[in-house]
């Protein structure tokens, strides 16, 4: 697999979690680090800390329905999101 963005992240986004699973090359070979968060404030803010301490610049979020709608309005401007 050809990495195209050297630390990305993909979100599945449910009504009250989000398991975030985020992806990075070391050494040539290629890392994860998945880990759930809450939807509530202090969840999000945990999982944009998480994000910055893996260095993310890219985020896809999967979702069924409005769930990513706040996710999304607070993860705006800090990483790019798809």
């Amino acid at each position: 697999m050809d990495v195209i963005y050297p630390r990305c992240a993909g979100l599945d986004v449910h009504a009250e979690t989000i398991v975030a699973c985020a992806l990075w090359e070391e050494d040539g070979h290629i890392q994860k680090d998945i880990q759930t968060f809450s939807t509530f404030s202090k969840g999000l803010g945990d999982l944009l800390e998480w994000l910055e301490e893996h260095g993310v610049t890219h985020v896809a979020m999967e979702s069924t329905g409005v769930y990513w709608k706040p996710v999304f309005a607070f993860l705006e401007g800090y990483v790019d999101l798809t």
